[in-house]
């Protein structure tokens, strides 16, 4: 299958950009260009009981290229996509698995398969593409771009413009947001922003607000605004406790209007982190979800491409923990866990990350679900990948 006019135009008008992009500025502006080649093998092995599957395997090989252009003190320019040739059984076996990588929930589609066959296939997307203009305290960013209102680094209540995954462990960028930005900075450590994002229909726009200042030692946020079927109201803080990182966040979604199929909600997350004196570094976090089921919490994937802020689990109540430790400059390690308290299904994913040069890396990790069928984690089974990137 080959791709459609639409997206020939598409890349075209792209490439049109980036050669205008490094070849059209002035002698007095700057460009910069960075990316990276990375090689991912996965082995799955299912929950074989629910599904009868036999393991799967795949591989993805995977360039990324950053481009940016400061046309002057006050303008720049960015784009940034990526290029993944995806290959394997999980490919062969699960025809639908192409629509679940070409998914692009912004305003523009900006994704699409270039080329493919039965067992693989070749996708492209662009998931930056800004112009960004600063004067005084203010500054405007129009396009695609990471509304970065999160806080913790497990679940972000806050996020409610470009949520994303905890476990898509391989996106380190993650989403972007079509959308327009204002930026006022009030003082040295305070600012105020709005944020619209339009949506393909009624239901996916979203239009809020965001104030940030520092006070006590800590830095506080608070967000109001609404956000497809809902009214949002939220903020967060992020500070320290006796040299321990202390954050939080609270967001409550009302409908905006009756019988709209959604519901109130109310989503919060808290979490602390630590290194010990000998690098250990230890990290916790809990997350309450008001509408979460208060038994088995199966039923969605958690790698579904429509997370949202209002609907970060499944589970009524959430609770991750994470130990780090560097055991030599070039050798370190990792294991973190997920555990729904009420259905009692867990995760574990350990990792292993070794420097075999300069901007070269190896990783390797698990992604190991357990529980009972039909609990949140219960219906998985085991992951293991292995990752060699080259950054440039």
């Amino acid at each position: 299958m080959y791709p459609s006019g639409l997206y020939f135009k598409q890349f075209r008008l792209t490439a049109l950009f980036l050669f205008f992009f490094m070849n059209a500025a002035p002698q007095e502006s700057k460009t910069a260009f960075s990316g990276y080649l990375k090689s991912l093998s996965m082995y799955y092995h299912p929950e074989l009981q629910l599904s009868g599957m036999d393991n799967l395997s795949m591989t993805m090989l995977h360039n990324r290229l950053n481009f940016s252009w400061y046309a002057t003190e006050k303008l720049s320019f960015g784009i940034e996509g990526r290029n993944r040739l995806i290959l394997g059984r999980m490919v062969k076996d699960f025809p639908s698995y192409k629509s679940y990588i070409d998914t692009d929930n912004g305003y523009f589609d900006l994704s699409a398969i270039l080329v493919s066959d039965k067992s693989w296939f070749l996708h492209s997307a662009i998931d930056r593409a800004w112009i960004d203009y600063t004067s005084g305290k203010w500054n405007l960013r129009i396009g695609r771009q990471r509304i970065n209102w999160g806080i913790n680094f497990v679940w972000n209540p806050n996020d409610i413009f470009n949520t994303f995954s905890y476990f898509d462990f391989d996106y380190e960028e993650r989403p972007g947001a079509d959308a327009v930005k204002i930026q006022y900075y009030t003082g040295a450590t305070s600012s105020a922003e709005v944020v619209y994002k339009p949506g393909r229909k009624p239901g996916q726009t979203a239009l809020a607000g965001l104030y940030r200042f520092s006070e006590w030692d800590y830095d506080f946020q608070f967000l109001g605004g609404c956000a497809g079927d809902d009214y949002i109201l939220g903020g967060g803080w992020a500070g320290d406790i006796k040299g321990g990182g202390f954050r939080g966040e609270v967001s409550y979604f009302l409908p905006r209007e009756k019988n709209n199929g959604s519901g109130e909600a109310l989503v919060a997350s808290v979490s602390g982190d630590y290194t010990l004196k000998n690098s250990l570094y230890l990290h916790g976090g809990f997350l309450f979800n008001s509408h979460g089921e208060k038994g088995k919490a199966g039923g969605r994937s958690v790698f579904d491409t429509s997370l949202s802020a209002k609907v970060l689990s499944l589970a009524r109540y959430s609770v991750f923990g994470q130990a780090s430790y560097p055991f030599t400059p070039l050798f370190s390690g990792s294991l973190s866990g997920m555990y729904n308290p009420l259905d009692h299904s867990f995760y574990f994913g350990p990792s292993f990350t070794c420097s075999l040069g300069n901007n070269l890396e190896l990783l390797l990790a698990g992604q190991l679900f357990f529980g009972e069928n039909g609990t949140e984690f219960g219906d998985y089974g085991q992951i293991i990948f292995g990752r060699l990137k080259w950054a440039f």
